[in-house]
């Protein structure tokens, strides 16, 4: 039951951010731009403008296609951290309240989860 319930959350967590690392490039999701002159359309303009905002999407393209495998899902894992906390970080201090918004609770409590489920793997990094 434990493998079914972690091989579903990785394989969502997998499906978002391929989905959403290929919508950059194909854009069949339209998405919102934030409003000019705000601190996330200045923040967004400096990553468009820089092409740092293309290499991200190709990490979370490799990072989705790994965590849905199981074989790789720890090195997926280790791809998308630092981008969930860059997720996380730009909601709760450039576009404040944006921390509620269902894709990014999702995006968090299913990298949290994986993340328990194999502490065991990750905890040998540490010692």
């Amino acid at each position: 039951m434990k493998y079914k319930i972690t091989l579903a959350a990785a394989g969502l967590l997998g499906l978002v951010f391929v989905v959403f690392g290929l919508n950059f490039f194909l854009n069949f999701i339209p998405m919102p731009s934030p409003p000019e002159g705000s601190p996330a359309a200045a923040f967004m303009g400096a990553m468009y403008s820089t092409g740092y905002l293309t290499f991200v999407k190709i990490l979370e393209i490799t990072g989705g296609i790994l965590v849905a495998i199981p074989k790789t899902r720890n090195i997926g894992l280790l791809l998308l951290g630092p981008i969930v906390i860059n997720i996380l970080a730009f909601n709760v201090f450039i576009a404040p309240g944006g921390y509620t918004q269902p894709p990014v609770i999702l995006v968090s409590a299913l990298s949290a989860f994986l993340l328990w489920s194999a502490r065991a793997s990750f905890a040998k990094l540490i010692n």
